[in-house]
């Protein structure tokens, strides 16, 4: 009967543990698993894998990824961590995992090249110079950082205008970054260029041209250098946006076209006289040309003076008599 007794007893306490250990449970706030989370820290917090982690949920657990990066936890090790911080959780599959990502952003390239540039300057380069870094890919720093790119250990040739430094990034937040980079320096002039492609025979007009500053390097020859020497020029060549005007590359404006009808002028003290030709050659303003009268067939040499003018000088002597051919040729 004791026997009988005691299962029933023990039948009895069962329920009434099992009852308190469950009511125990309920009372607690259970935790819930993060399934994503952006980190804004260098670090991972508990609280980064569970939400109501409880007492411990500021407690770190190790160092953040890269910015940019991730990490994935899996659950094998998700319920490890629970039951060594007191965490109410369990993994209710094996396909748990909690994804941890950084956010970050491309060091702005600005800030490198403004950075490099007072670096090269206080070593002796002009400040009106360009930067050159080719194959510089800008690191990722913390989205919620503030970088301040610096240029040390510089290296520059003046000569050459190569250069070699170590860009450092420090700032709040962030893990300090040490890069070396190369690049070239380029000193500068401000010139007048073709704001887009212009073809031969245009006019240069004040809209089509702008003042810029452009690499020493891509001037080659004589060129102009002020709007005023430019507007108002006619190209021989066509031209590419964005390059300077070299004075071999224009001319003013034929004022005077190969084969029209131009009025003569002949003057001399007390004397004016007015006769018709016919251009052989085309003149911008001030430039001589040769003119066939065609009544008497002389060829003379003329200056443009203006739109269809040009003017003979008394001392001026025919060049040739024009035959019938060089008549037509110019008709």
């Amino acid at each position: 009967m004791r026997h009988i007794r005691g299962s029933a007893a023990q039948r009895l306490t069962a329920p009434v543990l099992a009852a308190l250990v469950l009511g125990g449970a309920a009372g607690a706030q259970a935790a819930s698993l993060r399934a994503a989370t952006m980190l804004h820290a260098p670090v991972v917090r508990l609280s980064d894998l569970f939400d109501d982690a409880g007492a411990n949920a500021n407690r770190v657990l190790g160092t953040a990824p890269g910015p940019g990066g991730s990490i994935v936890v899996e659950a094998p090790q998700l319920a490890a961590i629970a039951r060594q911080f007191a965490v109410d959780w369990r993994p209710a599959s094996p396909a748990d995992r909690a994804v941890l990502e950084r956010a970050g952003r491309l060091l702005p390239r600005r800030g490198v090249l403004k950075a490099m540039k007072a670096a090269l300057v206080a070593a002796g380069a002009s400040p009106q110079c360009e930067i050159e870094m080719p194959g510089f890919t800008p690191p990722m720093v913390p989205a919620e950082a503030s970088p301040r790119p610096l240029a040390t250990e510089l290296n520059y040739d003046a000569g050459s205008g190569r250069f070699t430094a170590v860009l450092s990034v420090t700032g709040a937040g962030m893990d300090p970054i040490n890069l070396r980079v190369a690049g070239q320096v380029n000193d500068t002039i401000a010139l007048p260029v073709a704001v887009a492609r212009l073809p031969a025979g245009t006019v240069l007009r004040a809209d089509d041209v702008r003042v810029a500053r452009v690499p020493v390097a891509m001037v080659h020859s004589e060129v102009l250098h002020t709007m005023s020497e430019a507007v108002g020029l006619q190209l021989r060549d066509p031209i590419a946006a964005g390059q300077p005007f070299a004075v071999t590359d224009v001319t003013r404006p034929s004022l005077v076209q190969r084969g029209t009808n131009v009025e003569m002028q002949l003057q001399s003290p007390g004397i004016s006289l007015l006769a018709q030709g016919v251009a052989m050659d085309s003149g911008a303003t001030g430039e001589r040309i040769r003119v066939l009268n065609p009544s008497s067939r002389v060829v003379v040499e003329a200056e443009v003076i203006g739109p269809g003018r040009v003017r003979v000088t008394p001392e001026t002597m025919p060049l040739a008599t024009a035959s019938r051919a060089t008549e037509r040729s110019v008709q």
